[in-house]
């Protein structure tokens, strides 16, 4: 079997050619004019046919190589002496007319679809006739250039044709993944396999769940979980007494975590602010601070929302939580209490559980969800201490909040329901 070497064949005038693309393999069968490798000037591209049949045994030259006139390109085996005689070398060759003149505006430019070839020996085919700046367009838009009608004279591709094939390839993409998300139809009854009881839905729920399936399908979520330290407040807040009856007061934490809330989202605007088309790179900033309280009421979840919580102290606060309570779920709460928040606030406290991923409640982009409080062995100060902890998990809108704005948020929310500012947020 006859080893060959295959060469750049004559170029004109160009040296240092830069090789954007290798369009072969080793073990790959040739025939003689399929293209091996383009290469690109100032000014134009052009491939680089074999000019023999033959099985590629070793590639000598990759993308960004710099190439010129007798280079090396490949190693080619002989597959069949009798399907072809071998040509003369290439040098005897070069004493043609070049087939890159150094007046490019010679080179004829053709439509990807016709694309001829110079009638000489060496056979090397013209591109899909562009810039090189619209060639590095294309390619780091991962478009084939060659795949792309031109619509200037004589085919040439500019970048509008490029964005406009992307975009055609685009909207394909959504037919198809629209075909994709037809609804799944149930093969059979659930009676044909056993006793069932139908029972209408919740008319609370059924409204909430196209609101929960828009924020989670179109909001990418993200959670942050931590916990904060609220000892020194579980301490304060037991200990508040009414000062006319000497009566216990009954505040529940969520007062302290509304107030704090509220402090926190005043040092961190993002959290106070909504989006509606990310397209428009628009966002809105709230100057209010009305804070959403999920409650849990027979009819289902409910989240009204608690106006100005930054002018009002933790009596107040705690006065309002439960009239908003008694009202959904008396079904007394006007619609428009239930829209206008800047941040949700959903508690499991009641009832048990430690870290959850909260849904967004749209159009807000946060979401603090409160687990049941424990006392665990902490290690403070050079030893273990016991200690209040509350579970807290941060869920957030990854368009607008990332990972390290959002662990600060968290930091700065334990810091108010801490020991050095309990104190204050009962003001």
């Amino acid at each position: 079997m006859t080893e060959i070497d295959i060469k750049v064949p004559n170029i004109g005038d160009f040296k240092d050619v830069e090789v954007i693309e290798v369009l072969v393999s080793e073990g790959q069968i040739l025939k003689k004019n399929d293209p091996l490798i383009t290469i690109e000037s100032d000014k134009s591209s052009v491939e680089i046919p074999s000019n023999l049949n033959g099985k590629i045994k070793t590639i000598k030259i990759k993308v960004g190589d710099k190439v010129s006139e007798g280079d090396l390109i490949l190693i080619l085996e002989k597959t069949s002496e009798a399907t072809e005689k071998i040509q003369k070398p290439l040098k005897e060759k070069a004493k043609e007319k070049p087939l890159i003149e150094k007046d490019t505006k010679k080179i004829q430019t053709i439509k990807t679809e016709n694309k001829k070839t110079f009638s000489n020996q060496n056979q090397i085919s013209i591109l899909s006739s562009a810039s090189p700046k619209v060639r590095k367009f294309a390619r780091e838009l991962g478009v084939d250039i060659n795949q792309v009608i031109g619509s200037e004279r004589k085919g040439r591709v500019i970048e509008s044709d490029i964005k406009l094939f992307v975009a055609s390839r685009s909207n394909n993409s959504k037919k198809i993944e629209k075909k994709n998300n037809e609804k799944i139809t149930q093969e059979y009854a659930h009676s044909e396999f056993g006793e069932v009881i139908i029972k209408d839905i919740p008319r609370v729920k059924r409204l909430s769940s196209k609101y929960l399936m828009n924020s989670w399908t179109n909001i990418p979520h993200v959670t942050n979980h931590d916990e904060a330290d609220i000892t020194e407040l579980e301490e304060f807040r037991t200990s508040l007494t009414d000062m006319y009856t000497g009566e216990r007061k009954k505040i529940t934490p969520l007062a302290f975590i509304v107030k704090a809330l509220t402090t926190s989202l005043k040092k961190f605007p993002n959290f106070n602010s909504s989006i509606d088309e990310i397209e428009d790179g628009k966002m809105t900033i709230k100057r209010y601070y009305h804070i959403g309280i999920a409650v849990d009421t027979p009819h289902g979840l409910m989240v009204p929302k608690l106006r100005n919580a930054e002018n009002k102290n933790i009596n107040l606060i705690s006065s309002e939580l439960k009239d908003l309570s008694n009202q959904c779920r008396n079904l007394k709460i006007d619609k428009k209490e239930l829209f206008g928040g800047s941040m949700t606030i959903t508690s499991l406290g009641g009832i048990g559980g430690s870290f959850f991923t909260p849904i967004i409640n749209y159009p807000e982009v946060a979401i603090l969800g409160i687990g049941k409080s424990e006392k665990k062995q902490v290690f403070l100060d050079g030893k273990f201490v016991t200690r209040t902890m509350l579970p807290l998990s941060l869920s957030y809108d990854h368009r607008i909040i990332d990972g390290a704005e959002a662990a600060r948020f968290n930091n700065d929310l334990k810091e108010n329901l801490g020991k050095n500012f309990a104190y204050k947020l009962a003001v």
